[in-house]
């Protein structure tokens, strides 16, 4: 399976994902810190990938996403942004909104 492929099933089999540095209980930059800690805040479950385990994925989905920088988040597919992004988002409520209806979905 090539980069791209392992990206594409990652985002299909996980409705909300996180590329981050570490992982959620250990994240290994300050930025992951506080894009995990606002995903966690909306309170559903959620995937990590630590792209410091797998070099090749790190380069892959910088070219995949066209976004150069980590951490990356991910709704139904689609790249919701990196820290500023998701900060922003968690501050107006428009991240725990998209969050939990990806979370109902996935009930569904």
């Amino acid at each position: 399976m090539d980069i791209n492929e392992q990206i594409k099933s990652q985002l299909e089999e996980n409705p909300i994902i996180i590329y981050m540095k570490g992982t959620p209980q250990a994240p290994q930059c300050g930025f992951s810190s506080r894009t995990v800690q606002a995903l966690m805040a909306c309170g559903e479950r959620f995937a990590f990938v630590n792209i410091l385990d797998n070099q090749e994925l790190r380069e892959g989905l910088k070219t995949y996403s066209n976004w150069p920088t980590y951490p990356q988040l991910y709704i139904n597919g689609e790249l919701v942004g990196g820290c500023d992004i998701v900060l922003e988002m968690s501050e107006s409520g428009e991240l725990a909104e998209m969050v939990k209806a990806a979370a109902k979905e996935q009930e569904a």
